[in-house]
């Protein structure tokens, strides 16, 4: 993992209640109506040129009223969106994961990131003419619980911005919630992350791989998935399980590649 900073501020943000986001997010709806949600007043999307490549979800910044992404995927923009894991999008590959594009897109007035991402989610219905229903699916995933010592993690104090940043061989995380954080390990993970900590909150920790990572005398490439586990679990206090998860998913019907302008 490079080093990367990311904001949440809108995961849950204000303008939205936890109720309102979840029916927002999971309510049986094929396609977002424009005039039902806010949109950008202009926006710009062109596909990325091929030497600009980051890391597995490019890169997407905000700031009041501005979203900017970097060699992102459709895959990636549902996933911002929506508030969902990646292995949550299902449908067609050369579409979803295959094209990138750099966005660029603002509003008339100030928006929190929240607000910006039901603006996503009406770009992406009119330019992209995405179309989705809803379904749970018996996925290969993760339950994440805590160990029989409990949490190592520290309680977040006050109040703040959900913060995240890599570095070589760790991350450090503030304001987190464990739905949060098991949304972000996801990702390297490539499967579904559900969280079963019972961890009301958020919480404050850093976890550092290099313990786990393999000797110089091994040769043998390093497996992902056993590091973070391992890591997870002596850092944090935090244990991955593999299970076959009943996972709400979006199945895409239908997705264009947009033209430029």
């Amino acid at each position: 993992m490079k080093v990367e900073e990311t904001r949440m501020t809108g995961r849950f943000g204000a303008g939205l209640s936890l109720f309102g986001l979840a029916c927002a997010l999971w309510a049986p709806v094929v396609q977002a109506k424009a005039q039902a949600q806010p949109s950008f007043a202009v926006a710009s999307i062109h596909q990325s040129a091929a030497e600009v490549k980051f890391e597995r979800d490019g890169k997407t910044e905000t700031q009041p009223g501005h979203l900017l992404m970097k060699d992102v995927t459709v895959q990636t923009c549902i996933k911002w969106a929506y508030g969902v894991q990646r292995s949550q999008v299902i449908g067609p590959a050369e579409l979803l994961k295959q094209i990138h594009y750099d966005i660029e897109a603002k509003s008339d007035e100030p928006a929190n990131e929240a607000q910006l991402k039901l603006m996503m989610q009406t770009l992406l219905a009119s330019r992209f003419a995405l179309k989705f229903h809803r379904d749970k699916r018996e996925l290969k995933g993760f339950a994440m619980t805590v160990v029989k010592g409990g949490s190592k993690m520290q309680p977040s104090k006050g109040d703040g911005v959900p913060y995240r940043q890599n570095s070589a061989n760790g991350t450090v995380a503030k304001f987190m919630t464990m739905q949060e954080w098991g949304d972000f390990i996801a990702g390297p993970l490539e499967a579904p992350v559900v969280d079963k900590t019972g961890l009301p909150g958020r919480y404050d920790f850093t976890l550092d791989f290099t313990s786990y990572l393999p000797t110089e005398e091994r040769s043998m490439r390093p497996e992902l998935t056993g590091i973070v586990m391992a890591a997870m679990q002596g850092e944090l206090g935090l244990k991955l399980e593999s299970q076959k998860l009943m996972v709400d998913v979006m199945v895409v019907d239908h997705v264009d590649k947009p033209s430029e302008n």
